[in-house]
């Protein structure tokens, strides 16, 4: 018994080493509690200033990061591996690697700001064939927008500038972005962070070059359910529905068939959309200054004036710009100059006002001299917002009552007065 319990020692020992030797070898995955598909793997390549990157990762699959990350820095390469049978390994020469696994990417310079990666995987999201390429140059459209898609809870669209985005002065370059579709529905002051990739086909080796934001520190996230290699967030809101890359690619490397991307005068694009967060920012304004603003004059002639009444008296309606505003008179005062002063003021209406936008105006107001060549004019001029809470501005002391029967041989001509109105829209504030 001795014996057999001896043998039967000595004969599990180098099974229990041998087992040992495997377990340190290979990377440990924390596994899931629930049944798991079969994996569907791919590999990601990036390359990134002095390192290259070769990121495995599981499609479709989401649980967090759980390999171990084994770097060296220099002309070593990173391996973040999320295969269990995977092992990580050094690789020395950086010219060996970019050789095998990234020839595309180490040949084409991804947009300032971001990184070029290769993914053997189609987008998830929206993907859109261009047929005849070279067309949209012969017909001059220089751009074009792809139908909407849904991702996150929101739409989408993608724009092409096939010949760069000239109002960016973009030149000898494909443009592409990202745009947000139907925002006006969206509750004001709402903002969506999303990170983005943007995709093309390289149809000779079936696989994608996608281009997005700079890495984070944080190589993978887990969003949704499939792993995404996270970039930068970028934010969408009132002020800016579009985001992007003025230059997606060069114009050369696009045409050159060695890298496939065009083939038969055909193009397929794609796009990823990962909604990160949302949030209300609260209220804000947009100031739309006026360029080169104009002045628009209204007479207003009022006969009678001495036998008006205490009332309010209006002018008639004018326009300047897409606005409407009117005169208004208080012949015996209001507020602070009520029985002693006259009051005048300018009102816009409202009804030509969109809600929660107001107007900023350069304006005067003027009683003309009627006998001296308006060298007694009394002139008053402001500048000042209009809107909902101040639809009128003016003033309450315009004129000393005292003054102005004084003064009716040439302000009050035979009981005539007349009240010019100067206006300049500067400005438009509006929500967002």
């Amino acid at each position: 018994m001795e014996n057999t319990q001896n043998r039967t020692s000595s004969k599990a020992a180098p099974e229990h080493e041998e087992q040992e030797q495997i377990e340190s070898e290979t990377p440990k995955v924390r596994r899931s509690t629930r049944e798991r598909r079969p994996p569907a793997w791919h590999s990601e390549y990036v390359t990134e200033s002095n390192i290259a990157y070769c990121l495995l990762t599981e499609d479709g699959e989401p649980s967090s990061f759980h390999e171990a990350i084994k770097s060296t820095y220099g002309n070593k390469c990173f391996v973040h591996s999320l295969h269990p049978a995977h092992r990580l390994v050094d690789f020395v020469a950086r010219k060996d690697i970019v050789t095998v696994m990234t020839e595309v990417v180490s040949n084409i310079s991804p947009p300032p700001g971001s990184v070029a990666t290769v993914s053997d995987a189609p987008p998830i999201h929206y993907m859109v064939k261009i047929e005849l390429f070279s067309s949209l140059g012969k017909n001059a459209v220089e751009t074009y927008e792809s139908g909407v898609f849904e991702a996150g809870g929101y739409r989408w669209k993608l724009v092409l500038y096939p010949n760069g985005n000239k109002s960016n002065n973009v030149k000898d370059y494909i443009s592409l972005y990202l745009a947000m579709v139907d925002a006006g529905s969206l509750p004001r002051g709402w903002e969506v962070n999303v990170i983005f990739r943007l995709f093309l086909l390289d149809q000779s080796k079936d696989s994608y070059l996608v281009i997005q934001g700079m890495f984070s520190k944080s190589l993978l996230c887990n969003r949704s359910s499939s792993y995404y290699a996270a970039g930068k967030e970028r934010r969408f809101h009132g002020l800016n529905l579009q985001s992007g890359f003025d230059q997606f690619i060069k114009l050369s490397t696009f045409n050159d068939a060695r890298y496939g991307f065009l083939l038969d005068d055909n193009c397929v694009l794609g796009a990823e959309v990962f909604v990160c967060g949302e949030r209300s920012r609260g209220k804000g304004e947009v100031l739309s200054m006026k360029k080169d603003p104009t002045a628009s004059k209204y007479t207003w002639k009022i006969v009678n004036f001495f036998k008006l009444d205490e009332k309010r008296q209006e002018s008639q309606i004018f326009s300047t710009g897409d606005h409407q505003w009117k005169m208004v008179l208080y012949p015996k005062g209001k507020g602070l100059g009520t029985g002693t002063h006259l009051s005048l003021y300018l009102a816009l209406d409202l009804a030509t006002l969109p809600a929660g936008c107001r107007v900023y105006a350069d304006y005067a107001l003027r009683i003309v001299d009627q006998v001296y060549d308006r060298k007694y004019d009394w002139y008053g001029k402001a500048k000042s917002w209009f809107g909902a809470s101040s639809s009128e501005n003016g003033w309450s002391t315009y004129g000393s009552l005292i003054n102005i029967y004084k003064s009716q041989d040439y302000l009050v001509a035979k009981d005539i007065c007349i009240i010019e109105a100067e206006v300049m829209l500067l400005g438009i504030g509006s929500p967002f």
